[in-house]
């Protein structure tokens, strides 16, 4: 099959690397042609311009940063005239009335569209062990089942477009609030004298346990937040997203509220591109962080 990954971050990549590792054939195009570069050593096929990656497949898979980061790479006219008679596979973590006018303009240009957020990082993207979670219709399920099987051991068809778009800002809203949640806890654990690896352990036996804990405990015992595998700057505007949308449902968003003001402090204080886990600086400052 031959693909064409438009955006090649922190997950585009690794998601190129899977495609070409699983026979498929794969062009890349980045905004930053630096960080697409890597890729050609696997001998992946680095564009120059958007249209000439889709121009050279059948399929275009979106892992960029935001709607609006797409609409830059889509809504060039010598790239919309390519669409026609492609499919547009929309993988990023947009919101799901964004991803229903994507879908409206890809089809009204006389293209295909369907959203297959995925759950999981980088190790997961090179594993195939990612979770694909489709929004589209049975048929286009079928049709593109080999490909999200490249990357995923079950991919799931969630229902139309934007229930799988809703399905992931439920899921990142989940990563916002264990993250803030377990770096207060261990902030006033250490605050108070207590040995970590006793209320580690006692956490570990317990039903309010989640792997993500121990992932993340040494990056905040050690105050390490680089090489990122999920940004706190990604996050906040997941967080953003899911706030927009829930209010819409007429949904209580204070805890949501409290957990998008650390991240934006967190941001303030220069880790926009650190770990999300940097969150704990606004949580639980070090001596001469403006605690």
């Amino acid at each position: 099959m031959r693909v064409a990954v438009m955006g090649t971050g922190l997950l585009g990549g690794p998601i190129a690397e899977r495609f070409k590792a699983t026979g498929h054939q794969v062009v890349v195009y980045n905004r930053t042609r630096a960080r697409a570069e890597p890729l050609r050593e696997l001998g992946i096929q680095v564009a120059l311009q958007p249209k000439e990656a889709v121009r050279a497949a059948e399929c275009i898979v979106l892992v960029l940063a935001d709607a609006a980061a797409i609409r830059s790479v889509l809504s060039a006219d010598p790239v919309r005239k390519e669409l026609a008679g492609r499919t547009v596979i929309q993988m990023g973590t947009i919101g799901p009335s964004e991803s229903q006018t994507l879908k409206e303009e890809v089809c009204a240009i006389g293209g295909d569209y369907l959203e297959a957020p995925v759950l999981g990082s980088i190790a997961e993207a090179k594993a195939g062990t990612l979770q694909v979670m489709v929004g589209g219709s049975q048929e286009q399920f079928v049709r593109w089942a080999d490909l999200f099987r490249s990357l995923s051991r079950e991919p799931r068809l969630i229902g139309p477009v934007g229930k799988a778009a809703a399905l992931k800002l439920a899921l990142n809203q989940l990563i916002a609030a264990q993250i803030a949640a377990f770096a207060l806890s261990l902030g006033f654990v250490q605050r108070q004298g207590i040995d970590v690896e006793t209320f580690m352990a006692i956490l570990r036996e317990s039903a309010l346990f989640a792997p993500t804990y121990d992932k993340k405990l040494p990056r905040l015992l050690h105050r390490e937040y680089a090489n990122p595998n999920f940004s706190t700057r990604h996050l906040l505007k997941d967080v953003e997203l899911f706030l927009g949308e829930a209010k819409g449902c007429r949904l209580n968003t204070g805890n949501l509220d409290g957990i998008r003001s650390l991240l934006q402090k967190t941001v303030g204080l220069g880790l926009a591109e650190a770990d999300y886990s940097a969150v704990y600086e606004a949580v639980n400052p070090a001596q001469g962080n403006g605690a």
